[in-house]
């Protein structure tokens, strides 16, 4: 199985890679750390992990990178001799470890799965234990850590239906890499049901709830003075902002016919949209021109610029970091990828800050908690771009109801806090039981 798992692995690899070069040139700066993906490291990063008691973590991109931050602040806080390492696999994921991760913690870019990249990667951090967050399953790393007698910790684990199809489609290959796990904490009963049939040990899976609540509680400076820019950019001082957040393709001009239509009933509104790629700013541009919206890029807003009222109508945001931000000044919050693409995106941050949320049908990889704030009335879904423009024309017409939903929400968000430690919990358990 191991044999035929890298030779498949191996055409793959060779035939997918020009694409996926071509995904990491969009997204910009794929030099810096361009050699880790194969085990390659500098002598200041092998410096830095020898003669260490190092706990490895990975973080897929950017929503998992979240989830990491606050790991880590709890397990340096309870753990505080151990070196952190901590890896993702895109450029986007690694910006958000450094902005929001302190100097002191190793950030380090995946190994690619291929059996040499991986040992060699194995053999330089060398970890104690390593903790993958969210459903990160690559063969040839877990059979590295099994044969290492390195306990590997899946945490925040939640399956899809598809995922949970393909891992069921070949058990030969994945019920022995579910066995292995050291410790599993997943987010609800019906996820734990999926992982124990898929050959997790019952004894190691806890349901300790979706840490990105936890997550979305981080308190962090934050770096963009969104009054500011908008009083640079034009906007009334009594703007209203609908934010469209982590937008997909389709949606972006949606949006903006919305906006268009609402204009006249709600003057003061104005549209702000922040695509999920940054590297997909022009595309959406042409789709808000396509409806007569005047907007101007948050790369072009520079300390001088000044533009006059009406002199644009919406910000298209081509940039990282900022949408908490934006988020905290949103009069309503439409959640990109849940209209015209199926996933969704994170709900959480702006239930966390009481804002009205409006989402579509397509929230298949937030269901459980889409679920928690449909029952709590935190938000309201809608089936198309007709329902999207009724929902937000309530919330700006009626004070009363955005003040509720964003009061629901917020209870929801609080009422599920918790999940960090339980999580961590269970890591620094088991290790203390393995170290006897």
């Amino acid at each position: 199985m191991r044999r035929l798992y890298n030779i498949l692995f191996t055409v793959f690899l060779c035939l997918s890679a020009p694409y996926y070069f071509w995904k990491m040139w969009r997204r910009g700066n794929w030099r810096s750390g361009f050699t880790q993906r194969f085990g390659h490291y500098s002598a200041r990063v092998k410096q830095s992990v020898t003669n260490r008691h190092t706990l490895w973590l990975h973080a897929v991109s950017v929503g998992e990178v979240n989830i990491c931050t606050q790991l880590i602040r709890t397990l340096e806080l309870r753990a505080p001799n151990a070196t952190i390492v901590v890896s993702t696999t895109t450029s986007t994921g690694m910006a958000e470890l450094e902005r929001k991760l302190p100097s002191h913690v190793l950030k380090l870019y995946y190994p690619i799965d291929r059996r040499r990249w991986v040992q060699r990667a194995f053999a330089v951090v060398h970890p104690r234990a390593i903790v993958l967050v969210e459903a990160e399953i690559w063969p040839n790393f877990l059979w590295r850590a099994k044969g290492l007698k390195t306990p590997v910790f899946l945490v925040n684990a939640r399956l899809s239906k598809r995922s949970y199809r393909g891992y069921k489609f070949l058990p030969g290959l994945f019920r022995p890499l579910f066995a292995s796990f050291a410790g599993v904490g997943c987010q609800n009963e019906e996820d734990a049901k999926k992982l124990i049939s898929l050959g997790c040990k019952p004894e190691v899976v806890r349901v300790v709830g979706n840490l990105k609540y936890d997550a979305a509680k981080l308190d962090e400076r934050r770096a963009t003075d969104v009054p500011e820019l908008l009083r640079q950019i034009g906007a009334p001082p009594d703007a209203r902002l609908l934010v469209g957040g982590s937008t997909h393709r389709g949606e972006e001009g949606l949006l903006a016919e919305v906006f268009v239509r609402l204009r006249p009933r709600f003057p003061n509104l104005f549209l702000v949209i922040v695509p999920r790629h940054h590297e997909r700013g022009r595309e959406a541009g042409k789709d808000v021109a396509a409806q007569g919206v005047k907007f101007i890029y948050r790369k072009e807003v520079t300390p001088a610029t000044q533009l006059k009222p009406g002199e644009v109508d919406c910000l298209l945001v081509n940039t990282t970091g900022e949408l908490k931000c934006l988020y905290e000044y949103a009069s309503v919050v439409f959640i990109g990828k849940s209209l015209t693409a199926e996933g969704g995106q994170n709900p959480i941050e702006p239930a966390m800050m009481g804002k009205p949320i409006v989402l579509g049908p397509n929230m298949q990889n937030f269901e459980a908690i889409t679920n928690s704030l449909l029952a709590g009335k935190g938000a309201i879904q809608v089936a198309d771009a007709a329902g999207l423009e009724t929902a937000v024309a309530s919330v700006l017409a009626n004070a009363k109801l955005a003040e509720e939903l964003g009061a629901n929400a917020q209870r929801v968000v609080r009422e599920n806090l918790g999940s960090i430690e339980r999580t961590v919990d269970m890591i620094l358990e088991s290790l203390q039981e393995k170290n006897g």
